[in-house]
């Protein structure tokens, strides 16, 4: 188990799955299907959003053409950390700004990822509260 000090590099999963930005929904609904994952980051390159499975279910309920492109539907900007960060301080992001999927940057861009799940598995004690809102730096994206 990983202590709350420890870097999110430690629980963070590696490699992370992205599309382009021109990624159909339908493509990324197979993506997540086929991996067996929550969350894609958008960009290959540098970080410009994310896509989730909820974002997908949304978008089949407003019966959205399966071939509208991802950045229709990703959230922008993207809360982040860096892999020298604690785990800590992941789940305390996480919980002010109410994101379950937390992707780690290195010079913008993913180069893993950590989700509530992985904390829930590791951190069984940590508690961390929920923010009804975002943190006001992060409305504006918080990039290196």
């Amino acid at each position: 188990m990983a202590e709350p000090d420890a870097t999110v590099e430690k629980l963070m999963t590696t490699p992370v799955e992205t599309v382009p930005a021109d990624a159909t929904l339908a493509a990324a609904a197979r993506t997540l299907d086929a991996e067996g994952i929550g969350s894609l980051i958008v960009g290959e390159d540098r970080v410009r959003g994310i896509v989730t499975e909820s974002d997908v279910v949304a978008a089949v309920g407003e019966e959205l053409d399966p071939t509208t492109p991802v950045t229709e539907h990703m959230t922008d900007p993207v809360v982040t950390i860096r892999r020298g960060n604690t785990i800590q301080a992941a789940a305390e992001r996480m919980g002010h700004n109410g994101v379950k999927k937390l992707p780690i940057v290195e010079e913008g861009s993913a180069v893993g990822i950590i989700t509530t799940t992985d904390l829930a598995l590791h951190l069984p004690d940590l508690q961390v509260n929920m923010a009804h809102q975002a943190e006001p730096e992060i409305r504006d994206g918080e990039f290196e």
